[in-house]
């Protein structure tokens, strides 16, 4: 299926406005300060779970998972929240650009998991972007023995998170769940996995820290109400790849806000891991036609 100009225009468009959301989460969790990750990953999910449930309750959609469908639930939920913890642990830690980047090599993880867990066969072109964009990434991390390296490790971990949960949400799609019980079940999993911490050792939180997390929390949600949006108007394989302008909007906001400049180094990373996507996207078309 091909989407026509005017909806491949509008799903672009959302695209990026979703990119832009999800940048703007990135900087509201650096300038809410020190509160701790799972502090800040128990509200981002609080406020997601209540507009999950608000558009469930306006769509009149059962509150019913399909059968056999719990286990990948699960799954998905396990393995989103483990990335989302050590992305935003990364977020507080790297320039923004570099855990944006570091995030994005989750469709890169997704086609080994997809390989393995849903056997799904893959192109010699896809495992060689599969190591491009991981050789790019070591740039970004610039590996050595000293503990510095930490957050950028941590910030790959939280892409391979996201790659697997990305993964038993493909396996989910193809059994027909509906993706609002999946947005809905997955905040409700984490707010409830992280309540024991929040009650155990939760942070008191000046006003403005209280406001920045909510701001998280509303970005987060234009970021879900867009990518859906840009979802239904044209298919992934047109759009996916503007997804990664979330890289260029999270280094402005990280100069104009934080003063961060990163390094040569890190620029060149990023420029390896797009390249790398924008030729797997082109690929992916070319296929499809």
């Amino acid at each position: 299926m091909t989407a026509n100009k005017s909806d491949l225009r509008r799903g672009i468009l959302y695209m990026i406005c979703s990119a832009f959301c999800f940048a703007v989460m990135n900087l509201m969790i650096r300038l809410a300060g020190d509160v701790p990750t799972l502090q800040k990953c128990f509200f981002r999910n609080l406020f997601a779970l209540i507009i999950a449930l608000s558009s469930i309750l306006r769509t009149h959609t059962p509150l019913r998972i399909g059968k056999g469908n719990l286990k990948y639930l699960l799954a998905r939920s396990a393995a989103g929240a483990a990335g989302m913890i050590c992305h935003f642990y990364a977020v507080d830690h790297l320039p923004l650009s570099d855990a944006s980047i570091l995030n994005k090599l989750s469709p890169f993880f997704a086609i080994i998991f997809s390989y393995f867990l849903l056997q799904e066969k893959a192109s010699g072109a896809e495992w060689l972007s599969v190591a491009v964009a991981f050789c790019g990434a070591l740039l970004v991390v610039k590996p050595t023995m000293s503990l510095t390296v930490l957050p950028a490790l941590i910030g790959v971990l939280g892409g391979m998170g996201a790659g697997l949960a990305y993964t038993n949400v493909r396996k989910l799609g193809t059994r027909g769940e509906n993706s609002m019980i999946i947005v809905a079940f997955f905040s409700a999993f984490t707010t409830l996995a992280l309540l024991p911490s929040l009650l155990l050792h939760f942070v008191p939180m000046s006003g403005y820290q209280w406001g920045m997390l909510t701001l998280t929390g509303i970005a987060a949600a234009g970021g879900q109400i867009f990518i859906t949006k840009a979802y239904a108007c044209a298919p992934a394989k047109e759009i996916s790849v503007f997804d990664f302008s979330i890289v260029i909007f999270a280094a402005l906001l990280g100069f104009v806000f934080l003063k961060q400049h990163p390094d040569w180094l890190s620029v060149i990373g990023y420029v390896i891991v797009i390249g790398t996507a924008i030729v797997k996207w082109r690929l992916a078309k070319k296929n499809a036609a």
